[in-house]
């Protein structure tokens, strides 16, 4: 059984099994990238215990925990045994203390080949926010309107070899009021955090990372500050396309749900679009014009876009992006990617 630190542990990993041992609810709040979740206690035993941590003392929650964790240990073992397939197994919990070090003991005892994280999920947590701050990261941030191909020209970026972190994608969200549309259910900040830092570790950072200007919140959902602050002073490049061809977008990513969403979606920015624009659009929704609502929307991001001037500082140029031209569109932007960062 081996106690590893944070780096070694993320490392030696990729070669094994990862297992949070803590409760359901805590694994869905946020995980370490590909772990299985083989909790120690439920929900619901983890409160009991913690309580009378709190209020009886040590010993008698170690009791209680003991009682809870006899009655299914043939069963983790199983799991386990199921799930490593052979391989060795990396455990972590809250703190690396208690839960992760008698399931370790558990499992080894089990003949299983056993690492544990020292500092658990808490230290696993803490190692994003240091690399943020310790890395010259070395990034082209993709700015420009609504509906401009940002997105997809990142994918072709990408598929020329470039490194590209998709902030939309790890997020399950667009950014707009109807960017939820379509889309799996968004994950937590914390979690979408943690899918932040998976991808930062599988790229090289003394190479060019691509990704596309946002704002904070994606849905609902923040960007680490640290990095938001880092995307404010990176090289940018503003991308732009006729209001046609960005409304021809608009209309394959979100021509065809249901009426009851763009006026919910509508609704929310009420308030700053004004309630007769608002309710013109409505009743074209409602008409079936798709298109024409699309035109009010793309007016109203259009409006927000202009209130936040694009910085001349590190501003590599503009490229006019072609529905028709994708690939060729995209050899220009990189084009634009200096040599020397």
């Amino acid at each position: 059984m081996k106690k590893l630190l944070v780096a070694e542990f993320l490392k030696n990993s990729a070669d094994g099994i990862i297992i949070d041992v803590r409760t359901p609810a805590e694994f869905e709040q946020g995980h370490i990238a590909n772990a299985i979740n083989i909790p120690l206690f439920s929900d619901e035993e983890r409160v009991v215990v913690g309580t009378l941590y709190k209020q009886v003392g040590k010993d008698e929650a170690i009791e209680k925990g003991l009682e809870f964790v006899g009655v299914k240990m043939a069963e983790m073992v199983k799991k386990a045994k199921m799930a490593s397939g052979g391989k060795s197994l990396y455990l972590y919990c809250w703190r690396g203390g208690m839960r992760s070090g008698s399931v370790a003991w558990l499992f080894s005892t089990a003949g299983l080949d056993v690492n544990f994280l020292v500092g658990g999920y808490k230290a696993y947590r803490r190692e994003f926010d240091l690399m943020l701050d310790k890395a010259d990261f070395k990034l082209i941030i993709l700015s420009g309107a609504t509906g401009c191909g940002k997105t997809e020209a990142l994918k072709l970026i990408r598929e020329r070899g470039e490194q590209v972190i998709d902030l939309e994608g790890l997020a399950n969200h667009k950014g707009s009021v109807f960017g939820g549309f379509g889309q799996e259910k968004q994950p937590t900040t914390e979690e979408f955090i943690n899918r932040l830092h998976h991808q930062f570790l599988e790229y090289d950072t003394n190479r060019v990372i691509w990704c596309e200007g946002e704002s904070m919140l994606i849905g609902h959902v923040y960007l680490p500050k640290k990095l938001y602050d880092k995307m404010q002073v990176s090289h940018k490049i503003v991308i732009e396309m006729t209001t046609e061809q960005r409304l021809d977008r608009l209309m394959v990513e979100y021509g065809e749900f249901p009426v009851e969403l763009y006026e919910m979606a509508f609704n929310k920015i009420r308030k700053r679009n004004g309630s007769d624009v608002t309710d013109r659009a409505i009743n074209l929704i409602q008409e079936g014009n798709v298109l024409d609502a699309a035109r009010i929307a793309l007016a109203y991001y259009d409006k927000s876009y202009r209130k936040g001037a694009i910085s001349q500082d590190k501003l590599l140029g503009h490229i006019t992006l072609d529905n028709t031209d994708m690939s060729g569109s995209v050899d220009r932007v990189l084009a634009l990617k200096p040599q020397n960062i």
